[in-house]
């Protein structure tokens, strides 16, 4: 059995170099161990997606994301369709008080309001509203589809 340390952050080339191997280690022994699904959602699936209409992802994204919401807040909280409609959705999750900030000593995604999207096979199956923030990240709210329940999606945002 060899041991090595190697630096994760800032990552080393060792790092880079050994990262998908690790990975596989660890995918596999989630799913022994934890029993998560082979299709939980990876880094890779995550997109931080600024809360602007100016931006292009997130105008792209809108709709689905909304018909997310309205789908979530009417199978868990009971929700009426008038009560998660896309105003509702635009007003409770869209519109912040933040402005968006760029540091140069920042995040590279800068300081503000942003939607967490966790995509699946091409659609968004869960949303973590954050905001970034010099020293923290706050977590607003998590929808995501019902019919994913079973991935935990809320205890992987937070996690993550």
């Amino acid at each position: 059995l060899k041991v090595r340390v190697v630096r994760s952050s800032p990552p080393s080339s060792q790092f880079k170099a050994t990262f998908q191997e690790s990975y596989q280690v660890y995918k596999r022994y989630q799913m022994v161990i934890h029993k998560d699904p082979p299709d939980k959602p990876t880094i890779n699936q995550v997109r931080l997606v600024p809360v602007s209409f100016e931006d292009p992802q997130f105008k792209s994204s809108f709709n689905q994301s909304a018909t997310l919401f309205a789908k979530y807040q009417m199978a868990i909280h009971k929700d009426t369709p008038s009560d998660c409609g896309e105003n509702e959705f635009t007003r409770f999750l869209c519109d912040s008080p933040l402005e968006a900030e760029h540091a140069p000593n920042g995040p590279e995604c800068g300081y503000g309001s942003f939607h967490q999207q966790y995509w699946l096979d091409g659609k968004i199956i869960a949303v973590g509203v954050i905001d970034i923030l010099p020293y923290c990240v706050s977590s607003v709210y998590l929808y995501y589809d019902p019919d994913y329940s079973f991935l935990s999606l809320g205890v992987y945002s937070a996690l993550r």
